[in-house]
């Protein structure tokens, strides 16, 4: 097997083992944690960190340490998180957290620029064209990476889904679930709401045997890049220079216009992790249910995101965002009016399907739109992209504990208008002076799943 070739592999295997770990783990969060609002507290203060590592860390940690031990120190942090729900309480998660969420951009950012480098040099070697290669490193990547959701979320119900649940919820339980749940309310509890003790140790236990697999592989198996290949695709820019040429780029209306894009991703990811898993999933069914409930959207989202890349080139990208607008307004509206009951299990699975099949659209046509309209300048553009959607993550996690589902999905409902709103005037401005697009393929598949941090 050729040597780049197999560096690929290696990566892209250790954050399938890292992912399967840190996704299923993400969407147990508000479930396993409900008592004062602890596990949306946890994703607000990692999603905040999020925020602050996307502007200050990647350049520097690259930098410094190089982009293999940079993987490696990163992914030690995505285990922390791991060790820290073993003692669940403000005191570990917290920390924990904020510490996944710094390691977090330098790790995707590590990991964009291995693919591109090695990709680049391997077709210089074979004398291929270096968009061509590193297109189809990232293609490998994303196929192998993409299913971690999968796994993960497969793996929860299963160690949940040991012991029996209650037979019946009560009715009292029920009023409470979906969009009447106000967590000022006390909700009476029952087995539904927690599983025993044991087997939320035995699901961490694998998780963070996955996560620490995943450090081993990389730092035994990935190679270093060499230094004279990093010097050819250019200097890494300081984090001043980062900062500097990010902030610079809002001068742009167009850039202001689309600013609550990537909010409006943020906020409705949140929804899904934290309101849909509890309000929805766990209250009327139990939370062993949440990890096929959540198979259901990872799995389409993952289609979805390989079917709108081909797709694009033959309806355009209005076509698209129209159908992801429509998709997730038809849900919010739904969700508002719908009483979840045990017994309508199948609607649980065609919510978030539906769901994986509009955040698709947000996910693959969002960057693909940031890297059209700002060609030259990407970097800033992907990196305000960061800073929004991160935003978009801590304020709607940070305003999980005081507001009911009802609000949020009418929050939600507000954000999508106005987004939708400011990509309208967008497009109208660009039909009368165009830009001059790029190759959008790399720029999407590199930055397609940064969500997912």
């Amino acid at each position: 097997m050729d040597r780049s070739l197999r560096n690929v592999l290696v990566v892209s295997l250790g954050f399938l083992l890292l992912f399967t770990a840190y996704g299923g783990l993400q969407n147990l969060q508000s479930s396993l944690y409900r008592e004062d609002g602890l596990g949306v507290t946890v994703l607000s203060a990692l999603y905040g960190a999020v925020l602050l590592s996307s502007m200050l860390l990647p350049p520097l940690l690259i930098r410094t340490l190089g982009c293999k031990w940079t993987i490696v120190a990163s992914m030690a942090c995505y285990v922390t998180f791991s060790l820290g729900n073993f003692y669940a309480s403000w005191y570990t998660l917290i920390p924990t957290s904020v510490l996944l969420g710094l390691g977090a951009a330098p790790l995707w950012s590590a990991h964009c620029t291995y693919l591109t480098v090695t990709g680049n040099a391997h077709a210089e070697k074979a004398g291929k064209r270096g968009q061509d290669v590193v297109n189809q490193y990232f293609g490998i990547f994303f196929l192998i990476f993409q299913s971690s959701g999968v796994w993960g979320n497969l793996i929860s119900s299963l160690v949940f889904g040991q012991t029996p649940t209650q037979d019946a919820v009560p009715e009292e339980q029920l009023l409470s679930c979906g969009a009447s749940d106000c967590l000022m309310a006390t909700a009476p509890a029952n087995s539904t709401q927690r599983p025993a003790q044991e087997l939320i140790y035995t699901l961490l236990g694998i998780y963070t045997g996955s996560g620490i697999l995943a450090i081993l592989l990389v730092a035994l198996f990935l190679e270093p890049l060499r230094e004279d290949l990093l010097e050819r695709e250019g200097e890494t820019p300081s984090v001043r220079a980062t900062l500097l040429q990010t902030f610079k780029l809002l001068r742009d209306k167009r850039l202001r216009l689309l600013v609550l894009l990537p909010m409006y991703s943020g906020f409705q990811q949140a929804f899904l992790a934290g309101e849909y898993t509890r309000s929805y999933a766990t209250c009327a069914l139990g939370i062993h249910f949440v990890g096929y409930v959540m198979i259901c959207f990872s799995a389409t989202n993952a289609l979805c995101s390989l079917l709108y890349g081909k797709a694009s080139q033959y309806t355009g990208r209005i076509a698209l965002y129209a159908f992801g607008a429509v998709a997730h307004l038809s849900c919010i509206i739904a969700l508002l009016l719908w009483k979840p009951k045990p017994d309508q299990l199948a609607v649980f699975f065609v919510f978030s399907g539906l769901w994986g099949m509009a955040d698709a659209v947000w996910q693959t046509q969002n960057n693909a739109l940031y890297g059209v309209l700002f060609d030259q300048t990407k970097e800033a553009a992907f990196a305000n992209y960061r800073l929004w959607e991160a935003l978009g993550f801590v304020i709607a996690f940070g305003y999980s504990t005081f507001l009911c589902v009802s609000v949020k999905l009418y929050i939600l409902l507000g954000t999508l208008c106005l987004a939708m709103l400011g990509y309208a005037v967008v497009e109208h401005l660009e039909a009368k002076h165009p830009a001059r697009p790029p190759d959008v393929e790399v720029t999407t598949l590199a930055a397609g799943r940064e969500a997912q941090m």
